[in-house]
């Protein structure tokens, strides 16, 4: 998406008071993926103001066992 159209997109959510924007699940694998070593046994804390839609309590709930996971805080 070029720049301008993602400026317009932001500027219309901003006058039309939608302003929550949430991180992609695409987004939080490709990114997480580099990391899967560090999350063994650990306890993740997922800052959240309401789960059911939070992409990142989707992405450790599914690879919870996967990643090793000790436990997750939402």
């Amino acid at each position: 998406m070029a720049e301008s159209a993602l400026n317009s997109n932001f500027q219309a959510a901003k006058k039309a008071k939608e302003d929550e924007f949430y991180t992609q699940l695409e987004d939080i694998e490709n990114e997480l993926k580099h990391y899967r070593h560090h999350f063994k046994d650990k306890v993740v804390y997922c800052n959240c103001d309401d789960p059911r839609v939070s992409n990142f309590f989707h992405f450790f709930s599914y690879k919870f066992e996967d990643l090793g996971l000790k436990k997750r805080v939402c």
